[in-house]
């Protein structure tokens, strides 16, 4: 008989939005918190700049907000930059309260304050982070409280399946009502029944063939949400990291834009800087531009990579900013202190995702979503650095507000069919699951990557749609498993952002189109927003 849980939230992903989240709720409710490998193994973990927030007496919110408006190239939702914004200094010394080591320097008064540090698209320093490895700093931190609370049980090795809904048990109004979920370790499959659940599954990144994002970035739950019927939005909008190592063992390893923050240049193989031919603001241009701008080069030189050198800082400054990233080089056999670093743009955040208003609610009663996999508007078509741990902050705690104002209203938890596999067997070739794994991140890479045409894009629509029969029909006929999960919802994520770019008939922010070289802001400046039942 299949396992059967109940919990008062069921929080599916351990980021610091989710752990955030649960922490928020854990005194008054029973909180699962699900993740599908380790329980540290998260976008967060390897976010290295920081946390944008308000905290020097010479900023201000206002240049904040404008600083965001601006990289977001127009269709930033004014409200939930101002909500988001206004709530940075809340959401640092919340991390502070909980113990998060932020590096610190001394004012000229001689008190202790947060270092800030500078990145592009920010007219000032107001990026608060520990080290060069702050989202591993947020992330172990907030797990040690998570392990500490007696009302949170943690699940790590269980991927979601799919949402329970109450439309898909064929019953209305429709509702939100847990999960099927696969037990990695055993490969059995739990009904994970809950009153509210939440989505903070992070990005997307996996759906391309190079990603700054650990295996674990594979949209699960922009997928799941969309088969439960939510909207989606601006999936077109897909951030592509001007500056990853390249090196053939350097998997998914991201170089900080605070290197370029505080003063690396950005040169081409012959040694000479190109981004001054681009943007006024060079290296310290939004990532857009930047990433756009190495993608060029290397297509008109027929160049590998292009290069990132900080050497010309002392040794003392460069070891005692970017420790990590120091040691991390190094064992590639790269001197970050004396020579450049060869980089590479990669597949990095996700702007869209599922449809949100401030407080994660989605258009499905019972389900919410917070962090990467959601839209709440803030990011517009771009989004600027270190916004999203902010945003991540923010909304989780505006949603646990948003659970607690429910709990006397909520309703009972219905009764919950076991997962059925009386009609499929174990699959009999493993080798189409990693094929069509291949050929999808390849594609989107070709054809729907830092720069789009309307023809490459239709290929990929028809690719796609061939791709995501089979696997359908892989998914009806044989056992599930956590690799045929991920591929599922790669596809159906792979098909939105094709969608989204087919409807997108102009240039602006993260998307470029040669066919459409120009903002429309006529036609265009507004989401993408594809719902239930819309074609195309």
């Amino acid at each position: 008989m299949t396992q059967q849980k109940d919990y008062d939230v069921l929080v599916i992903g351990s980021g610091a939005a989710g752990l955030a989240l649960a922490l928020e709720l854990a005194d008054q409710l029973k909180v699962c918190v699900l993740a599908k490998a380790d329980l540290d193994e998260t976008n967060t973990r390897y976010a290295q700049g920081g946390v944008s927030a308000v905290m020097d007496p010479a900023d201000s919110v206002e240049s904040h907000i404008e600083d965001t408006l601006q990289a977001g190239a127009g269709i930033c939702h004014r409200p939930a930059v101002e909500h988001i914004v206004r709530h940075g200094k809340e959401a640092i010394d919340w991390l502070q309260s909980v113990g998060v080591p932020f590096t610190t320097t001394t004012d000229e008064r001689g008190a202790k304050v947060v270092h800030l540090t500078q990145e592009g698209g920010h007219s000032t320093r107001r990026v608060v982070h520990a080290d060069d490895a702050t989202g591993l700093a947020i992330e172990t931190t907030l797990l040690e409280r998570v392990k500490q609370h007696p009302n949170i049980e943690l699940l790590d090795w269980h991927i979601a399946i799919d949402l329970i809904t109450l439309g898909k048990l064929g019953t209305t109004p429709d509702r939100c009502v847990g999960a099927y979920v696969l037990d990695r370790r055993n490969s059995t499959v739990m009904t994970i029944r809950a009153s509210w659940c939440v989505l903070a599954t992070g990005g997307a990144g996996k759906v391309y063939l190079y990603t700054s994002n650990p295996d674990i970035a594979t949209g699960d739950g922009v997928a799941m949400a969309w088969r439960a019927g939510c909207a989606v939005a601006n999936m077109e909008f897909v951030q592509f990291h001007p500056t990853c190592l390249y090196h053939p063992k350097a998997k998914s390893f991201l170089v900080t834009e605070a290197l370029r923050g505080e003063g690396a240049r950005l040169l081409l193989p012959n040694g000479e800087p190109f981004m001054q031919r681009f943007d006024s603001r060079a290296e310290l241009a939004p990532r857009d531009i930047v990433a756009r701008a190495i993608d060029h080069e290397m297509k008109r030189l027929g160049a590998d990579c292009v290069y990132l050198d900080i050497s010309h800082k002392s040794p003392e400054f460069i070891l005692s900013h970017f420790p990590t990233i120091s040691q991390h080089c190094k064992t590639f056999g790269f001197d970050l202190t004396s020579e450049p670093l060869p980089v590479v743009p990669a597949a990095h955040y996700f702007c869209g995702g599922v449809l949100t208003d401030l407080a994660g609610r989605t258009s499905l009663p019972g389900l919410f979503a917070i962090g990467e996999v959601a839209c709440t508007g803030l990011h517009g078509a771009n989004r600027m650095a270190s916004n999203s741990l902010l945003e991540c902050l923010v909304t989780a705690r505006s949603a646990a507000g948003a659970i607690k104002s429910q709990i006397v209203a909520r309703p009972r938890l219905p009764t919950v069919p076991s997962w059925d596999e009386s009609q499929v067997t174990d699959a009999d070739e493993e080798v189409v699951v990693s094929h069509n794994w291949d050929e999808l991140r390849r594609f989107m890479w070709d054809y729907v990557g830092i720069v789009r045409t309307t023809k490459r894009l239709e290929r990929a629509r028809r690719r796609v749609h061939l791709l995501r029969n089979e696997i359908g029909e892989f998914y009806a006929n044989f056992r599930v498993t956590s690799d045929l999960i991920e591929l599922r919802n790669l596809v159906q994520v792979a098909e939105l952002v094709i969608r989204c770019a087919l409807k997108r008939k102009e240039s602006r922010g993260l998307h470029f189109t040669l066919d459409y070289p120009t903002v429309d802001d006529r036609n265009y400046q507004r989401d993408t927003i594809l719902r239930a039942g819309d074609f195309g």
